[in-house]
């Protein structure tokens, strides 16, 4: 018997975290934009959909078996941290495309050794530790951590190479204390977990800073449906950020102040959307600008001899241009 052979124009898949929090926060992060998630039958159903998107289908996978398919071309879009993309996926930059952070999941991958040793604060005073560790033992030092392939990199880059790495199949803040690793690199969020356990990072011993991002697949199966699909969505992505992160100022302004709608742009990175007609030119005016510029604008335009400033933000702002459509087409063609 043949194998069931793949549809011509297959859907567009979404690799999705089944389970905690980094599911509940992607949830939140698509129904913000519009894009409600189902789970199929109910939380122990591994597909489901989005209201009023037939051509996506949405896979719930652990954040490792998401950056595993998205590496495999399984997946088109997912939601996984960049830890995992960096730890797993050697060739990252050539086979995937990260689109855009997306404010959650933060965490830090971090060098942490022993409270105790005082005289160790940088990746150069642990290099020379390692050599004198080595001397004095007659092994190497011992580093336990599950992020194997960073841990090389990174360790490399220090010039530290008198080590051995210990694979952690558990707790790995807990390898010091039980006697199996004299060092770690993990993952810490508040690094209460590392103090807990009398450990401390080096002062340059911040790996990665990652946190969740929206990932795309270079190698996945781009037809028409899939593209159709994506191009939506990011539009309404990219259209909820804008309108979290822009607001719309509405300024009347005195006679004589249309230089001021300029300085504006200048200084505030504000957009000029609307402008006075006839004897209002000038005077009246919608502009955008930064959330986080409001209020030094409003202030500014205030003190340029604006009578009123009115303040007023939206759900979504969609424009002809997409960055996260342009980044992603620049990569799949």
């Amino acid at each position: 018997m043949n194998p069931p052979s793949l549809p011509a124009d297959p859907p567009l898949t979404l690799a999705v975290p089944s389970k905690g929090r980094l599911q509940e926060n992607a949830f939140a992060f698509f129904a913000r934009a519009g894009l409600p998630l189902t789970q199929g039958r109910g939380a122990r159903d591994y597909r489901g959909s989005i209201a009023g998107m037939p051509d996506v289908e949405v896979l719930f996978l652990s954040a490792s078996e998401i950056a595993r398919e998205l590496s495999q071309g399984g997946a088109h879009l997912g939601i996984t941290g960049e830890d995992l993309i960096r730890e797993s996926i050697p060739d990252a930059d050539e086979r995937l495309s990260l689109l855009t952070p997306l404010g959650f999941g933060h965490a830090n991958v971090v060098v942490a050794v022993p409270q105790a040793w005082i005289d160790v604060r940088s990746m150069a005073d642990l290099e020379d530790v390692a050599s004198a560790f080595r001397a004095q033992h007659g092994r190497k030092m011992r580093v336990a951590t599950k992020y194997v392939n960073l841990t090389r990199a990174f360790f490399a880059s220090h010039g530290v190479a008198d080590y051995r790495i210990v694979e952690s199949l558990g707790a790995t803040e807990g390898a010091p204390a039980s006697g199996s690793a004299e060092l770690i690199v993990d993952i810490t969020t508040t690094g209460a977990t590392l103090a807990a356990n009398a450990l401390k990072v080096v002062d340059d011993g911040v790996m990665l800073r990652s946190e969740a991002n929206l990932v795309a697949s270079v190698g996945a199966a781009w037809g028409p449906r899939a593209r159709r699909a994506v191009a939506s969505i990011l539009a309404r992505i990219a259209a909820e950020e804008e309108g979290r992160t822009t607001r719309e100022v509405r300024a009347w302004l005195p006679e004589g102040a249309e230089g001021v709608l300029e300085e504006a742009a200048r200084r505030f990175s504000a957009a000029v959307l609307e402008r006075g007609d006839g004897a209002d030119a000038g005077r009246k005016a919608l502009l955008t600008c930064p959330k986080a510029n409001l209020f030094a604008l409003a202030e500014w335009l205030v003190s340029q001899g604006a009578s009123r400033v009115a303040v007023t933000s939206a759900d979504y702002v969609f424009a002809a241009s997409n960055k996260l459509i342009e980044r992603l087409e620049a990569r799949i063609g």
